[in-house]
């Protein structure tokens, strides 16, 4: 029985800002361990119970702007994709599902799909595995599957699942009755004390001929949409790209209520539907109190991470990224900074945080979508400083990368090596830089950055013009299929 991980990578998690930005979203940050949320993904099922054997290459349905990164990240951790499928669009849960479940099958192959979001924690990887290994053998018997988390108190912000009976011979698997939206407080109280009911934790485990045959039978439309979108497809290097027009007119929906509620809805389900009960110090990971909440904290508390300097300061998150951050007489705030902006909030209001995008969003601040260190498939670019008509980037290009053969209209650059070696193409011309060297490409001039040598490559940036935004590139040639 073998298991095919399927992890979706195409939230933005705003609510974790300002360290998530919207193309650099919650999944790629190391939050809770040195790896990112997506790398602890990608490892959690490691050393699996010995009936099950999982495929150490997993399926990654993903968000098109940060490909590049979520490809490179788990590269780094021994699990590069054995496929990788591009959305043009985000269209939740479900199409996702959908994609996966569609490409999997290709060849009549019939794989046991474990989906999981990217962007969850996990503390008790044994329980986890346990979970993972009951429900397994429910799916390959064609059931499909969910993995509800044992609440430890009354929670508004989730989604629950109210369980039915135990199923014969499953251990601690029962029926699964229904889903139920996020209650007030009062009703998960009452859910809490019944002992009825588990959170939602949004992870799913089905063979996919059954996911497919419920899409039939519940979303005609997506599926229709789905397999198009798949069909007229293409592979782009490591990537699988849908096609565009398909996809665009999938209807957006979770697996949740496109798929689950009408299933568990039916007096005659046509396949089982059950839960595992699962204990596992799972989180979400939603907003700040949800971190501080799984953090380890000191005597006061207190949750910290860079240069934090406290005094009478209890039950609080302080994250600092790029310079020292010192709180006096508060408690139960939240404070992160990072290069370019600082959030402070009471620790009770966090949920809002993505007002703040949404109004960063309208005037079009562009701390809403990026960081002041944006990367790319090559390397890197932090803007350090700017003002009326220049700019200036420390640029890192990583060995044997190179950016692509461009042109500006509306600003010239200035190109100082500081570390490794450059190779330049400007016009006809081909430059090979080293240290303390510099060049100039002057406004309308074709040309190339590549690093040739075995160490990164650094360098400053400086651009002067009437213009200078990352829309002003125009690209001729590009090794990475960037327009």
């Amino acid at each position: 029985m073998q298991i095919l991980p399927v992890i979706l990578s195409g939230g933005s998690g705003t609510r974790l800002w300002p360290l998530s930005r919207e193309r650099y979203p919650k999944q790629l940050l190391n939050l809770t361990t040195e790896r990112t949320l997506l790398q602890e993904t990608a490892l959690r099922l490691d050393a699996a119970a010995a009936d099950i054997e999982v495929a150490a290459n997993p399926v990654v349905v993903c968000n098109e702007e940060y490909r590049f990164i979520t490809a490179e990240q788990l590269r780094q951790v021994g699990r590069p994709p054995s496929l990788m499928l591009l959305e043009p669009v985000g269209r939740n849960t479900a199409p996702a599902l959908a994609l996966a479940a569609l490409a999997g099958s290709r060849g009549g192959a019939d794989p046991l799909l474990l989906v999981m979001p990217a962007d969850h924690v996990v503390e008790n990887l044994a329980a986890f595995r346990d979970a993972i290994s009951a429900g397994a053998r429910q799916a390959a018997d064609g059931a499909v599957v969910t993995f509800g988390i044992v609440p430890d108190r009354a929670e508004t912000g989730y989604g629950y699942l109210r369980t039915g009976e135990s199923v014969a011979g499953a251990g601690p698997v029962k029926s699964l009755q229904r889903f139920v939206e996020k209650p007030d407080l009062a009703t998960a109280e009452s859910y809490v004390a019944s002992g009825e009911y588990l959170w939602n934790s949004g992870i799913f485990m089905g063979k996919a001929s059954v996911w497919l045959a419920l899409l039939q039978r519940y979303q005609p439309a997506m599926d229709e949409a789905c397999s198009r979108a798949l069909a007229e497809g293409k592979s782009d290097a490591d990537f699988f790209r849908v096609g565009r027009q398909a996809f665009e007119s999938c209807p957006s929906d979770s697996i949740d209520y496109a798929l689950m509620e009408p299933l568990t809805g039916e007096a005659e389900r046509p396949v089982a539907a059950v839960v595992v009960p699962m204990s596992a110090g799972w989180s979400d990971v939603g907003a700040w109190d949800s971190l501080w909440a799984i953090a380890n904290k000191d005597g006061d508390g207190n949750v910290t991470r860079g240069d934090v300097v406290l005094h009478d300061t209890r039950d609080s998150l302080i994250f600092a990224e790029s310079r020292m951050v010192s709180c006096l007489g508060v408690d139960n705030v939240v404070v992160v900074e990072t290069a370019d902006a600082v959030m402070v909030a009471a620790k009770d209001s966090t949920q809002d945080v993505k007002k703040i995008v949404a109004k960063l969003k309208r005037e079009q601040r562009q701390q809403a979508d990026n960081h002041r260190k944006v990367y790319r498939p090559w390397g890197y670019y932090d803007s350090i400083d700017g003002g009326e008509r220049f700019q200036v980037k420390r640029i890192v290009v990583n060995p044997g990368a190179s950016l692509s053969l461009q042109m500006h209209y509306h600003r010239a650059e200035h190109w100082i090596v500081v570390r490794g070696t450059a190779r330049v193409t400007r016009g006809s011309e081909s430059l090979l830089l080293s240290e303390n060297q510099s060049t100039y490409i002057p406004l309308g001039t074709t040309h190339r950055l590549e690093n040739p040598g075995k160490v990164p490559l650094e360098m400053i940036e400086v651009q002067s013009g009437t213009y200078l935004g990352e829309d002003d590139i125009v690209r001729f040639e590009d090794h990475y299929g960037r327009g």
